[in-house]
């Protein structure tokens, strides 16, 4: 049975995204999303995967939830129910939920595991929101803070947590 984490930058209000984009460019957790997730297989939602810039990520098993698995998603599997996401993966040791809200709320019910950069800023024009985390059900494992630098504009933590 594999592993379920989620993985995602979280601000203060609890913000994802705004206009399907990142709230802002931090280098550092977007390379820890690529060191984590590198070789194992990542769920998203369709618009989540149009955001990708360059379509699949390399390295990785793409599956996308879709009301349209047919639709010719390249590099990718599609299917329609995250039940049916995970049993693609069913093999693989850890898969990774990347968004978008729907999956995350979805994946709240089922993760072992997250993996939350914990954004310490307020995004007051985002439009996109992770779901109502109940922390009680989570017990923090790691936790790395960072204060922001020139190359990362907001002070950010990266915080594992795994189900109690």
């Amino acid at each position: 049975m594999s592993t379920v984490s989620i993985i995602a930058a979280i601000a203060e209000n609890n913000a994802i995204s705004k206009n399907q984009q990142l709230l802002c460019h931090l280098p550092n957790d977007l390379k820890r999303f690529k060191d984590l997730t590198n070789g194992h297989a990542i769920v998203m939602g369709r618009k989540t995967f149009e955001s990708l810039p360059k379509g699949a990520l390399p390295n990785r098993k793409n599956v996308i939830l879709t009301t349209v698995p047919d639709a010719g998603f390249v590099d990718c599997f599609a299917c329609e129910s995250i039940e049916d996401a995970l049993y693609i993966c069913e093999k693989e040791e850890e898969v990774f939920l990347i968004g978008g809200a729907m999956v995350y709320k979805q994946g709240l019910e089922i993760a072992d595991k997250m993996y939350l950069t914990h954004i310490h800023h307020t995004f007051e024009d985002a439009d996109t929101f992770f779901p109502e985390i109940n922390y009680s059900e989570w017990k923090e494992v790691e936790r790395e803070d960072f204060e922001a630098d020139e190359r990362n504009p907001y002070a950010y933590s990266f915080v594992t947590y795994e189900r109690v």
